[in-house]
Parts: C-alpha cells; structure tokens; sequence
C-alpha cells in the first residue's frame, strides 16, 4: 500500500514539473521583458513644409486678366501689367524695361522742365536778346501747341546726337552683361547710390514709380495746354510764384473778390 501511494506520488510531481517553466524559459523572459523596459519608444514626427509663396495666376494691375508669363515679379514695379503681350519672354522683356527707365527718366525731367520752362524762358530771352519760344498765351511748344519751328535745328541735332550715344551705350552693356543680372537702365552710375540691397531694391521702385507718373503728367501738361488754351503755370500759380503775388494775381483775375 505505502509502495502504491509512493509511485502515485512521484508520478504526480513529474507531471506537474512538465507544466511548470524552467528556468532558463524564466530567465529569457525576464530579460526580454528588461529589454523592452529599456527601449524607448519615440513616436515618427511629420514635418510638413509649406509651400513657397507663388504669383497670382490673375494680373495685379488688371485682376480681370491673367498674369503674363515673362512678368515673374523679379523687377522692381512689375505688377503684372502688359494687357497687349509685348513681353512674350525674358528677353523681350528686359528690351522694355529698359525703354521704360530710358524714358520714365526723360519724362521726369521734362515733367520738371516744363513750367520751368514758362517761369524763366522769357525772362532768359530777354538777358540774351532772343525771342521767347513760349506762345502769347505763355504755352510750351509742343506737337499740341505747335511753336516747334522756333527750336533751332541745332538743338534737335543734339537732342538725337545725346539720345544715339546713350542707347548705343545701354545697347552695348546689356549685351556684355546679359548673364551677370544685369539690371535695365544701368549704366554704371554710383553716385548716391546705397550698398545695401534692399535699399537698392527700394530706389529702383521709387525711380520706376515717379517714371511712370511723370510720363502722365507730361501727356496731362500737353492735353491741359491745348484744351485751356492757358500755361500749366498761369493755371496754378500757387506751386511756383510767391503767396502773395498768387494771391495778388487771383484777386486780379476775380477768383477773389
């Protein structure tokens, strides 16, 4: 009887010991729990670039109309305003920016030298004993106003002799520097000019904007003229003659009773 009870014994412990883990099972679970303790979980980051700011597809200028291609907005001034297509690409371009510097500065000086010119022409005639080129109604000559025949000649050969010298020059250096960013209208001239680039950046504006708004004024000058049939100066005497010979003129005239 003891014998039985001992064998049924031993043969429960040896069953039960196949359930059970070893230790070496023990162990290699410990250290892989240990080693997943030990690994730092780091969650992926996303990093989402955004986009780089691009043009309009529609015209600044004229936001009924699509932009044109060739006007990127590299320029200073450019708005996106070529409602007739003249720039078709860079090239065509860069040849009218520089016929627009070229004669947005002309175009400021004859919007200055126009009433100057009626302030002081007769005044200059008479020091040097020649006729005054302005009219009777003290108007500039003009294609509206007439008056060129009394230019002398010699003035007009110089006038295009000038003009031939410095297109030719501007010819020649935008095509020498046509692949060094060269910058329209630049002829090499640094006077007064800043280092800094966004100071440059800021005078290239200013020229181009009082350019542009002086090639109106120079049409409105001429358009004034010929409808008032009166000088630009004599119809605002206030921006060219003292406060009190204006107010003197204008209590004449009726505007002051």
């Amino acid at each position: 009887m003891l014998k039985s009870l001992s064998l049924a014994f031993a043969l429960f412990a040896a069953s039960s010991s196949a359930f059970a883990p070893t230790q070496s099972n023990n162990a290699a679970i410990t250290s892989l729990r240990m080693s997943d303790d030990a690994v730092e979980l780091v969650e992926p980051t996303i990093t989402i670039e955004e986009p780089a700011s691009t043009l309009s597809a529609q015209s600044q200028a004229l936001p009924f109309m699509s932009r044109p291609m060739a006007l990127d907005g590299s320029l200073a001034g450019d708005v996106g305003f070529d409602p007739l297509g003249f720039a078709k690409n860079s090239d065509d371009l860069m040849k009218y920016r520089e016929a627009e510097v070229k004669h947005a500065r002309l175009a400021m000086l004859a919007a200055a030298g126009w009433p100057l010119s009626e302030v002081f022409d007769k005044k200059i005639a008479a020091a040097m004993n020649l006729d005054p080129l302005l009219d009777g109604s003290d108007r500039v000559p003009s294609l509206l106003n007439g008056g060129l025949g009394k230019v002398s000649p010699a003035y007009w050969v110089a006038c295009i002799g000038v003009a031939a010298m410095i297109d030719i020059f501007g010819q020649l250096r935008m095509k020498n520097e046509k692949g060094n960013d060269y910058i329209p209208g630049d002829f090499g001239l640094r006077l007064g000019y800043p280092a800094d680039v966004d100071k440059q950046q800021w005078m290239q504006l200013a020229e181009i904007k009082n350019g542009r708004l002086a090639m109106i004024a120079v049409f409105g000058f001429a358009i004034q003229e010929f409808v008032s049939k009166q000088g630009v100066v004599d119809e605002t005497p206030l921006f060219f003659f003292p406060i009190v010979q204006t107010l003197h003129q204008y209590a004449n005239s009726g505007y002051i009773n």
